[in-house]
């Protein structure tokens, strides 16, 4: 577990976490505004438990004084070209009443040795313009590149 301070620390979730996982759910629904993809009680035990023995799905919380106030979730994309893989945040939240208390911060910095383990090369992650939050945190973390992002539907 690594810890911040100030009651802080983040960690990533193992085998046998379905309670903290089930709250990281409900940080995302909470925090995206969003019980459409986030619903609670949405997925079943087993499901979860076979997401936590997944070794490309890092799902990493932040807890503060005992309680999951935010958390992210990160695959491990093994790549085809070069022996090396990339890692891509999907989600990243904080509870409005945690943030700018550095959790986010805490979170990236704690992925970052996961991803090195995974012999990643890079992590990157999307922000909507519509969040500078987001951005902003991202910017003072990384480089910023300009890109489109399509969904393409599999029917």
């Amino acid at each position: 577990m690594a810890a911040k301070g100030d009651g802080l620390s983040v960690r990533r979730l193992g085998e046998g976490d379905i309670g903290a996982y089930r709250a990281l759910i409900e940080v995302y629904r909470i925090a995206f505004e969003d019980d459409g993809n986030y619903p609670p009680g949405g997925v079943s035990e087993a499901w979860i438990a076979e997401r936590l023995r997944d070794p490309g799905l890092i799902m990493m919380v932040a807890e503060k004084d005992g309680a999951i106030i935010g958390g992210l979730s990160a695959y491990i994309l093994q790549k085809f070209e070069l022996e090396r893989s990339e890692v891509y945040i999907y989600d990243l939240a904080v509870l409005d009443a945690f943030r700018r208390q550095g959790a986010a911060t805490a979170l990236i910095e704690g992925l970052k040795p996961v991803a090195r383990a995974a012999g990643a090369w890079v992590i990157y992650v999307q922000a909507d313009y519509e969040d500078p939050p987001a951005i902003a945190l991202y910017t003072r973390l990384g480089v910023r590149e300009d890109v489109l992002h399509f969904d393409i539907a599999p029917d």
